[in-house]
């Protein structure tokens, strides 16, 4: 047997007006669930009890559903031209309150319009004052960090730098040594070449062996054997050179 129709109407027990709220509260926002997962809808329910209770379902976020319906509300709305004046100038009256706020949120930050805030507005000001001044140390210690390791990586940067130049000096400094060794090498061997005369003070000696033909294989006739010494070239280097003529007769 089918259950009977119920009339669309309050209820005026409480008690049953309650429990009929709770029934079919649950089994819309069930349903509203099941449509949002079958038919891949974007569903937002809010109810409101007659205590002023509320209890919502989202199937996303409801901000943003929320958002989503006023913008194509006030697009249905936007076709009468009265209501986008309207619609306008309600945006303009919002922004200028938001401004306003912010410029008093400002004024109170930095001390000033301090007469109308009470007791515990003060303090809310000062958690938000302590609040932002730590937030600023914290980054001015983060800025003095990096800036602190990026002086570290330059320090480190240039005493590489400057060790490789020490290198490059000392390798410097060793090639030009070498080349003036091998450059006084070769000064001292051309003036050797160019100077085949004996040292200061010396004398060569020449030894002349002359032979009598005549005697033949006499042993008694020996070769006649003669020293010529070379006279000293500095002390008779300014003397006129002497022809000397030696006349030998052999019998």
């Amino acid at each position: 047997m089918g259950r009977g129709k119920i009339a669309i109407e309050k209820i005026d027990d409480s008690t049953r007006r309650q429990v009929t709220f709770s029934k079919r509260r649950n089994g819309l926002l069930k349903k509203a669930k099941e449509l949002a997962i079958l038919c891949d809808a974007e569903v937002g329910v809010m109810i409101f009890s007659s205590t002023g209770k509320l209890s919502d379902f989202a199937s996303s976020n409801m901000n943003t559903i929320m958002e989503r319906y006023n913008k194509d509300k006030v697009g249905h709305q936007m076709i009468n031209p009265m209501n986008e004046v309207k619609y306008w100038r309600r945006e303009a009256a919002m922004l200028q309150q938001q401004l306003q706020n912010l410029q008093v949120n400002h004024r109170q930050m930095m001390g000033e319009q301090l007469s109308g805030l009470g007791i515990k507005d003060l303090e809310r000001l000062e958690n938000r004052l302590e609040m932002s001044l730590q937030d600023v140390r914290l980054k001015k210690d983060q800025c003095l960090m990096e800036e602190r390791e990026e002086l570290r990586r330059k320090r480190s940067f240039l005493h590489q730098e400057n060790s490789e130049l020490h290198r490059k000096v000392n390798i410097f400094l060793q090639e030009n040594m070498d080349l003036r060794k091998k450059s006084s090498s070769t000064e001292k061997f051309h003036m050797r070449a160019e100077d085949p005369s004996p040292s200061h003070g010396a004398s060569r000696t020449t030894t002349l062996l002359i032979e009598d033909p005549a005697a033949g294989d006499d042993p008694q006739h020996s070769p006649i054997q003669l020293q010529l010494s070379q006279p000293d070239h500095q002390r008779n280097c300014d003397e006129p050179e002497i022809a000397i003529t030696l006349g030998l007769q052999l019998h």
